[in-house]
C-alpha cells in the first residue's frame, strides 16, 4: 500500500482549496457534498470494520487524506468498506518495511476513517480520500486470506467549558505557534487554518497531525482517552521540540558567525597582504616575523636554511585556512625545532668517568674498558666518528641502564628509544609530507628531544626488529648506524641531510644471531655474559637493597639483610642470568618487613622499634616455599644419562638427556619436545653408533629387535639447536654398553656423521651454567678453544674446560671406567673366554 504526502486540514473544503489548491483541483469537492459526508453521529459505524494499515502516517480524526493503495489486502479492504457505510479502520504499522502486516505488526489504537470518494488508476491500484471521523479502540483483530478485520471501540472524548480546560488550550496554543514558528519544514499557512478552529478537540488532533515525529511518538496521543491526558502528552512533546528546535538555531547561528569571521579575517588579511605588498614590506604576520626569528637563531646548514626560507615565502602566500598552511608550519617548527649546533662539552677525565661507571655498575669490565678507551682517544683528537656499540646479553643484566651510566659520565644528554616489533621503515625514516598527519621519524625525534648534536642514543631491543610489506626497518637503520653514511642522514619529512655523526650510537639485544647480518657488520659486539652468584650478592647488597629500600619509605637503620639471606634468594627463588627476578624478589622481601614495622608501631603505641634483620627462615616465611630446588648428584647410577649445557634466552642452563634401549619394533623414539634440528642430530648420532660399533667396542647387532627411547625431560618446555648432538651420543652409547657417566662432566657440541665435533655459541652462558651447578668438568668442541681467552676469568675458574674434536677423545673424559682402549681390550678378552 503506497500513500501521498500528508495533507491535514480540519474545516470546511473552501479553506482546503485556499491552502492545497491541488488537492481541491483533483477532487473538486463542494461545500454541499462536504455536509453530506460529515457524520453528525456515531451510531452508523458498524461495529466490526476492515483493517486499512498505513506506513509512516498516524490519521487522527478530522483530517482528510488521500492514500494510494496498493497492496492486495488493502485494495480487498477498501472495497469492503464500501459495502459497509464506507467507514474503514485505519492505523499505523509498527514497522514499515513488513509487506503484509499482521495482527501483532500494527497497533491497537488507530481511527475509524469514511472513504470520500475514490478514483481507480489504470494501472489497477486505487486512490482514495478518507475522512478521518472518531478515535477508536481494536478490541479484537480477525485476520483471514484475504484482509483483516477488527472489532472496535468508539473513543468519545467528551468535555466541559472549564477554566482549567481553557488554560489547557492557550498554553497549547501558544506553544503550537512558538513550534511552526521556529520550525523549518511546516509553512506559516497552518497558522491562519488553526486560528478558525474553535472546538478544542479538533485543536487536539490538528496539531498532532502537524507534528514532525516519528509514528511511535505521534501514536501515543491515540492510545490515551481521556481528553486531558491527551493534553498534557501533547504540551510534553511540543516542549521537548521548541527546545530542540532552539538549540538547532543557537548551533545555526553559531556557525554562521564563525563562517563571517573566518570570511572577514580572511578579507582582512588579503587586504593587509596587499598592502604590505604596495609597501615593501615582507613579512605578513607576527607569526611569520616570529617564524623568521627562529630561523635565524636556528644555527641551520646552507641546505637546511635554503629549504626553510623556500617553505617560509610559500606559507606566506597561503591562507590561514587552508590545510596546507597546517602542514608548512608544522614542518617549519619541526626543522627549527631540531638542533643543529648546539651541543654538551664532553667530559674527558677518565678517572671521573671510571668512578661513575664504578658507582652505577658491579662487574661489567668489558664494555667499561672500551668506553674507557673511547674517552682516552676523544683527549687526544677531540672528535671521532664510528662510534657504534652493541650490548649483547641475557635480560637483566644491565644493558640499557649501562647506556645512561655512559651518557652521565660524558655529560651527554641520554635519549632511548625501543625497536622492538617496529614493523614499518617510516618509524626509522619518517613520513613524506604528503599523508596527513606525517611526521619525522624516531631518529629525528629523539634528536629533537635530546636538544643536542652530540647525545647518547640508545637503540633498545635491535634483535626483535621485524619487516612486512611496510618495508624493512633494519635495512633503514643501515644509513643510521653507518660511520661512512649517518652524516648525511636523510629522513623523509625533513628533506635535507642531517648530520649524526657526532652521536655515540648504542644498541641492546638479547640474541645475537636475531640481528641482521648487515647491522652486525656495522657494529661493535660486547656481549655481556650473566651474573655469578657471588656477583649477583654483591650487586644486590650494593644497588639493589638500598634502592629499594628508600623506595618502601624506610632506611639502612630500620632492616637489614644478611648476606646468606640474598645467596638463599638467588639460589632458590631466581633462575636467571640477570639481576631482575632478584629484585622483584628483595623488593617482596622489604615490603612486607615495612608491613610487621608498622604493624608492630601501631601495636606498641608508636614506639620506636628496633632494625628487623632478614634471616634465612624470615627469607621463607616472606617468601614461601623455594620454587628452585638444587637437585643432588647421581652418584650411583648414571646408565643411559649425560648432562649437557644448553643456551636460553635468559642465560646458559643444564640439560640432562636420558636414553634407554629395549625389546622392540627398530625403531627411535624422541620425546621433550624437540624440534626438528635437535631430531635431526639424535638420527646422526644412531647412525654414528652404527656405523662405527666396533670402534665403540659394542655389537654391531645391538639395534635389532631392539627400540632405542630418547628423552629431555621438562618436556612442556620447546628444545631445539644442534649443539646437544654430543651430548645425545654419549647417553645412547651408555644405555647400549651399559656404561657409567661422570656426573661432573658437562658437555656441548654439535656432531656430525664421521665422527667431528663442530663449534657451537653460547659458550660463556654455558660455562656460567655449569659453574652454577657445580659442574666440575667441562668438554667443549676443538674449535671453541680459540674464544676461551676472550671469556672471563671469573668464569673460567673452578672449571676444567676440555676442548674435543671428535666423539672418540670425548669417551675418554665422559665414562668413568677407564679409557676406550682398556674397554675396548676388556671386551676382547671376555669373547675369547666364551668361545
Amino acid at each position: 500500500m503506497l500513500y501521498l504526502p500528508i495533507l491535514s486540514i480540519f474545516i470546511v473544503y473552501q479553506q482546503i482549496s485556499t491552502i492545497f489548491p491541488y488537492f481541491a483541483m483533483n477532487f473538486d469537492l463542494t461545500k454541499e457534498q462536504e455536509q453530506d459526508d460529515i457524520i453528525k453521529s456515531t451510531s452508523m459505524i458498524p461495529n466490526e470494520l476492515p483493517v486499512l494499515p498505513l506506513r509512516d502516517v498516524v490519521l487522527y480524526p478530522f483530517m482528510i487524506f488521500p492514500v494510494l493503495v496498493g497492496r492486495e489486502s488493502s485494495l480487498k479492504a477498501a472495497y469492503k468498506a464500501l459495502d459497509q457505510e464506507k467507514f474503514i479502520f485505519i492505523t499505523a504499522q509498527k514497522d514499515p518495511t513488513v509487506e503484509e502486516p499482521g495482527i501483532d505488526d500494527v497497533y491497537h489504537e488507530g481511527t475509524v476513517a469514511r472513504i470520500v470518494q475514490i478514483l481507480k488508476l489504470p494501472n489497477g491500484l486505487i486512490k482514495i480520500l478518507v475522512d478521518g471521523t472518531v478515535q477508536a479502540h481494536a478490541k479484537k483483530f480477525r485476520q483471514d486470506e484475504e484482509y483483516m478485520e477488527v472489532e472496535i471501540e468508539i473513543i468519545q472524548q467528551e468535555y466541559r467549558e472549564t477554566t482549567e480546560l481553557d488554560a489547557h488550550m492557550r498554553h497549547l496554543s501558544n506553544l503550537f505557534i512558538d513550534y511552526v514558528k521556529a520550525s523549518r519544514n511546516i509553512p506559516s499557512e497552518v497558522l491562519v487554518v488553526f486560528e478558525n478552529i474553535k472546538d478544542p478537540v479538533q485543536k487536539l488532533y490538528y496539531i498532532a497531525a502537524n507534528l514532525v515525529q516519528s509514528v511511535e511518538v505521534k501514536q501515543r496521543i491515540l492510545k490515551l482517552t481521556s481528553l486531558h491526558e491527551q493534553l498534557y502528552e501533547l504540551s510534553r512533546i511540543l516542549g521537548g521540540e521548541i527546545d530542540i528546535l532552539k538549540l538547532e538555531q543557537e548551533i545555526d547561528t553559531k556557525v554562521h558567525d564563525n563562517i563571517q569571521k573566518s570570511q572577514r579575517k580572511y578579507f582582512i588579511q588579503e587586504q593587509i597582504k596587499i598592502l604590505q605588498n604596495e609597501l615593501g614590506e615582507d613579512e605578513a604576520s607576527p607569526e611569520i616575523a616570529k617564524l623568521r626569528e627562529e630561523i635565524d637563531a636556528a644555527g641551520l646548514p646552507e641546505e637546511a636554511r635554503a629549504k626553510a626560507e623556500e617553505e617560509l615565502n610559500k606559507l606566506k602566500k597561503i591562507p590561514s585556512m587552508s590545510p596546507e598552511y597546517t602542514v608548512s608550519r608544522n614542518y617549519l617548527d619541526w626543522i627549527v625545532s631540531i638542533p643543529w649546533k648546539k651541543r654538551t662539552e664532553d667530559h674527558l677525565d677518565i678517572k671521573h668517568v671510571k668512578k661513575i661507571l664504578d658507582e652505577d655498575h658491579y662487574g661489567l669490565d668489558k664494555p667499561k674498558d672500551r668506553i674507557i678507551e673511547h674517552i682516552a682517544v676523544l683527549n687526544l683528537v677531540k672528535q671521532m666518528r664510528g662510534q657504534i656499540l652493541c650490548f649483547v646479553g641475557p635480560p637483566g643484566v644491565g644493558k640499557t641502564s649501562l647506556g645512561r651510566s655512559i651518557a652521565r659520565a660524558l655529560n651527554r644528554k641520554f635519549v632511548r628509544f625501543s625497536l622492538g616489533g617496529i614493523r614499518d621503515e617510516a618509524e626509522i625514516r619518517g613520513h613524506r609530507r604528503t599523508y596527513i598527519g606525517s611526521m619525522p621519524g624516531k631518529i629525528i625525534q629523539s634528536m629533537k628531544r635530546a636538544g643536542t648534536v652530540n647525545p647518547v642514543m640508545l637503540l633498545d631491543e635491535v634483535d626483535k626488529l621485524t619487516f612486512d610489506f611496510h618495508g624493512d626497518p633494519a635495512s633503514a637503520l643501515l644509513e643510521v648506524l653507518d660511520p661512512e653514511q649517518n652524516h648525511t642522514f636523510s629522513d623523509h619529512y625533513i628533506e635535507v641531510d642531517y648530520d649524526l655523526s657526532n652521536v655515540l650510537f648504542i644498541t641492546t639485544a638479547n640474541i645475537r644471531h636475531g640481528i641482521p647480518l648487515p647491522l652486525q657488520d656495522r657494529m661493535e659486539i660486547i656481549e655481556l655474559p650473566g651474573y655469578l652468584a657471588h656477583e649477583k650478592v654483591e650487586i644486590a647488597r650494593r644497588h639493589i637493597i638500598p634502592k629499594q629500600v628508600r623506595a618502601h619509605g624506610l632506611k639502612s637503620s630500620q632492616i637489614g639483610i644478611q648476606n646468606k639471606s640474598i645467596s638463599k634468594v638467588i639460589e632458590e627463588y631466581t633462575k636467571e642470568a640477570g639481576v631482575r627476578n632478584l629484585e622483584r624478589e628483595i623488593a617482596s622481601l622489604i615490603r612486607k618487613s615495612a608491613k610487621d614495622i608498622v604493624v608492630k608501631r601501631q601495636s606498641n603505641g608508636r614506639r620506636k622499634i628496633g632494625k628487623i634483620s632478614i634471616d634465612t627462615k624470615k627469607v621463607e616465611d616472606y617468601l614461601g616455599v623455594p620454587r628452585y630446588i638444587k637437585r643432588p648428584k647421581d652418584e650411583t647410577r648414571r646408565i643411559g644419562i649425560a648432562t649437557g649445557l644448553a643456551w636460553t634466552n635468559v642465560g646458559g642452563e643444564l640439560l640432562n638427556v636420558e636414553a634407554i634401549i629395549m625389546d622392540g619394533r627398530e625403531r627411535l623414539n624422541l620425546t621433550g619436545k624437540l624440534g626438528d634440528v635437535m631430531k635431526e642430530s639424535a638420527h646422526a648420532a644412531l647412525s654414528y653408533i652404527r656405523s662405527n660399533a666396533q670402534a665403540l667396542d659394542i655389537s654391531p647387532d645391538f639395534y635389532k629387535g631392539k627400540e632405542i627411547h630418547i628423552h629431555l625431560p621438562e618436556g612442556a618446555i620447546p628444545k631445539d639447536g644442534p649443539s646437544a648432538g654430543l651430548t645425545m651420543t654419549m647417553a645412547v652409547i651408555s644405555a647400549i654398553a651399559n656404561r657409567r657417566t661422570d656426573p661432573e662432566v658437562a658437555m656441548t657440541g654439535e656432531i656430525t656423521l664421521r665422527g667431528k665435533v663442530l663449534a657451537i655459541g653460547g659458550l660463556t652462558e654455558k660455562l656460567l651454567a655449569a659453574k652454577r651447578h657445580g659442574i666440575k668438568k667441562v668438554l667443549i668442541p676443538k674449535e671453541n678453544d680459540k674464544y676461551l681467552t676472550e671469556i672471563p676469568d671469573r668464569v673460567k675458574s673452578g672449571l676444567k674446560i676440555i676442548p674435543v674434536g671428535t666423539i672418540i677423545e670425548a669417551l675418554d673424559h665422559t665414562f668413568k671406567n677407564g679409557s676406550n682402549k682398556k674397554r675396548s681390550s676388556a671386551s676382547k678378552r671376555k669373547t675369547k673366554k666364551k668361545r
